[in-house]
């Protein structure tokens, strides 16, 4: 089983978080799995993160399968464009959408664009990838998710009516994760 990098969006440490309870779970099972340290949305700098990428991935030495949430979903498109690193295949799970305008409490778009989010990568990831998409989610229309996941030449997976598939939207635990992990680690 290929090991996992784990990539966070614009949030501290979140304990609840699923990709927090996922990364637990899975060293519980004995999995090799690895961690960007999330930098919260103080800190909005897309090169450093980038950079943060670049480093857990080169530690783990193999292609992993990336997990990412939300910005971090961004960030592993901006990565794919500038790494020489092999990725066995990403989960993309609600990807926001940073060329709209964001709800009260996130960056506007002139503070991502002058911290080089923007313009969001729209070229095929080299690598196997799934899009998780939500019906509902407050950062990002679904239609607007969908044509990402079809530029990144990503499967695209419907969620239904989850929000932003994080705590405050009433998620904890997301189990089906593990069965994404398995689909892209069977190739």
């Amino acid at each position: 089983m290929p090991p996992i990098l784990i990539v966070p969006g614009l949030r501290d440490h979140v304990t609840a978080h699923w990709q927090t309870l996922l990364e637990a779970r899975l060293r519980d099972a004995g999995r090799a799995v690895r961690s960007v340290r999330p930098m919260g949305r103080s800190d909005l700098d897309c090169a450093a993160r980038l950079e943060a990428i670049e480093r857990e991935a080169a530690r783990i030495g193999q292609p992993p399968i990336i997990v990412a949430h939300s910005a971090g979903c961004l960030m592993v498109a901006h990565w794919a464009r500038r790494t020489r690193l092999a990725v066995f295949g990403a989960l993309l799970a609600a990807p926001p959408d940073f060329e709209q305008l964001m709800p009260a409490g996130y960056p506007t778009m002139a503070r991502l664009e002058a911290n080089g989010w923007l313009p969001v990568p729209r070229s095929r990831l080299p690598f196997a990838s799934i899009v998780a998409a939500s019906r509902d989610d407050p950062l990002a229309r679904y239609e607007r998710v969908v044509a990402l996941a079809e530029a990144w030449g990503s499967r695209l997976v419907d969620l239904g009516a989850v929000g932003h598939l994080n705590p405050a939207s009433g998620f904890g635990p997301w189990p089906r994760a593990e069965s994404f992990i398995a689909e892209l680690a069977a190739g």
